[in-house]
């Protein structure tokens, strides 16, 4: 097996390391992704384009916590 990149290794952990139930499961991967995706905080923005960018991304992480939290509630 090759080595997996740090962000690639927490989301294979929490697959291997959530609970039984499919649900949970399936959010633990999210949440782990999502934590993965997100942009450090104090990162400098200092275009357009980078403000841009940095909005998006957290917006796809703020996508799998809404799922993830759905998941879990069931």
């Amino acid at each position: 097996m090759t080595d997996l990149s740090p962000a690639a290794q927490a989301v294979l952990d929490a697959y291997q390391f959530a609970p039984i139930e499919d649900e949970l499961t399936a959010a633990a991967v999210l949440r782990a992704a999502a934590e993965q995706i997100a942009v450090p905080d104090g990162q400098p923005e200092v275009t357009l384009w980078e403000i841009g960018f940095c909005a998006g991304i957290r917006n796809a992480q703020s996508g799998l916590i809404t799922i993830a939290a759905e998941l879990e509630a069931q």
